[in-house]
C-alpha cells in the first residue's frame, strides 16, 4: 500500500511542471522503498508502470572494500541520474505558462507595456471603459462615449487607444529634446504610481503625489525664491494629470504658463480642460497604473534615443577632428623647409 501511495504521489508531482522539489522527494522515497523491498526479498514494483517500463531501475551492488562515504556518493549520483531522466521525459508535457509569461496584477505598475504593445483588452481589463452615471455625462464628452449600460456610461476604447499612443509619442518627443515632465496624482493610491513613473524617466521627470501647492507656476518667485527661479528651469515642458478634476488649480496654472497638459478624462469631465485628453476611468487605480506606465516607458525610450544621438554626434565630431588633424599634419609635412 505504501509503494502504491508513493507511485501515485510520483505521477501527480510529475504532471505539474516546475514542482521539482515534490518530484525529488517522491523519487527519493520510491527508490528507498525499492531498495528496502529488494533487501527484504519482497516483490518488485509493478511491471506495467510507465516509469518501470521506460526507465531503468537503480541497481546498487557495492564491493565489500567500498567505503561507506563512497557508497553514499554513488547512491546520490544514481538518484540524480534517475531524476534527470524523469525530467527529460516529462519536460514536454503540461502547460508552458509561468509567472514570467503570464499576466499578473502587479505588472501594470512594475512592468508596464510598451505603447506599441498596448491592446484594447488590456484597457478593458483595467476597467478603463467604465464611466460615471449617464445622468452625469458631460455633453462635451459625447464623442468619446460608446453608449450606456445599466445606467453607466461606457467609454469607447477605440478612441482611447490612439489618444493614449498620441500622448506617449508626445512624452517621448519631450524627453528626446531633454524636456521635463511632471506626473501629478494627488490621491493616496496614486502616490506610488507617480513615483514609479518619475523614476523611470530619471532626471527628466518629477512627481506630485500629495498636494499641488497653489502658485507653483504662476507665483514661482515666491515659492522657489528669486535665485532658484532665475537660475533653474522650474517650469516643466509637460504635465500629466492622473486625477484632473481634483487639480483644476494646477490645470489653470499650466494654461496661464502655456504648459501643455495630458489628463485622464472621465465621462463627467469636459475634455477641453486639458490639451491632450485620454478618455478613461479616472477613478480606477489599475487604469492610472497603465496610463502612467505607458507614458513613462515612452519617456524612457526618448531618453535612450537622446543619449544615442549624443553618442553618435560625439563620435562623428571626434572623427572630423581626427581627420582635420591629419590634414594639418600632411600640409605641414609638404611645406618646404
Amino acid at each position: 500500500m505504501s509503494v502504491r501511495h508513493t507511485l501515485t504521489a510520483l505521477h501527480r508531482s510529475c504532471t505539474r511542471r516546475g514542482a521539482a522539489s515534490s518530484l525529488r522527494r517522491a523519487i527519493s522515497t520510491e527508490t528507498d522503498l525499492t531498495l528496502e523491498l529488494e533487501e527484504l526479498g519482497g516483490a518488485p514494483l509493478p511491471s506495467n508502470d510507465i516509469l518501470a517500463a521506460e526507465l531503468p531501475r537503480p541497481t546498487i551492488a557495492f564491493a565489500d572494500d567500498v567505503p561507506a562515504g563512497m557508497r553514499h556518493v554513488l547512491e546520490m549520483k544514481l538518484k540524480r541520474e534517475r531524476f534527470s531522466a524523469l525530467k527529460g521525459q516529462f519536460y514536454g508535457l503540461g502547460s508552458t505558462q509561468t509567472r514570467e509569461n503570464t499576466w499578473q496584477p502587479h505588472h501594470e505598475l512594475h512592468r508596464p507595456a510598451h505603447p506599441s504593445e498596448l491592446t484594447l483588452s488590456a484597457l478593458m481589463a483595467a476597467g478603463a471603459h467604465l464611466g460615471h452615471s449617464k445622468a452625469l455625462l458631460n455633453p462635451a464628452f459625447a464623442p468619446y462615449a460608446y453608449g450606456t449600460r445599466a445606467g453607466i456610461t461606457i467609454i469607447n476604447l477605440d478612441t482611447t487607444l490612439p489618444l493614449l499612443r498620441r500622448a506617449a509619442a508626445l512624452v517621448r518627443a519631450v524627453a528626446l529634446h531633454d524636456g521635463t515632465v511632471v506626473f501629478v496624482g494627488t490621491r493616496p493610491d496614486l502616490k506610488v504610481i507617480v513615483e514609479k513613473a518619475a523614476q523611470r524617466m530619471a532626471q527628466n521627470a518629477y512627481h506630485v503625489g500629495d498636494r499641488w501647492l497653489p502658485g507653483t507656476l504662476t507665483n514661482r518667485v515666491q515659492v522657489f525664491g528669486p535665485n532658484t527661479s532665475l537660475a533653474k528651469r522650474v517650469i516643466p515642458d509637460l504635465v500629466v494629470f492622473l486625477n484632473p478634476i481634483a487639480n483644476l488649480t494646477a490645470i489653470r496654472e499650466c494654461a496661464v504658463s502655456h504648459v501643455p497638459t495630458v489628463g485622464i478624462i472621465d465621462s463627467n469631465i469636459d475634455p477641453r480642460i486639458v490639451m491632450y485628453p485620454i478618455p478613461a476611468n479616472d477613478e480606477s487605480t489599475r487604469t492610472a497604473e497603465l496610463v502612467a506606465g505607458v507614458l513613462s516607458i515612452a519617456g524612457r525610450e526618448g531618453n535612450e534615443l537622446r543619449r544615442t544621438e549624443i553618442d553618435e554626434v560625439t563620435e562623428i565630431r571626434a572623427e572630423m577632428e581626427a581627420e582635420e588633424r591629419a590634414r594639418s599634419a600632411e600640409r605641414k609635412f609638404r611645406q618646404p623647409s
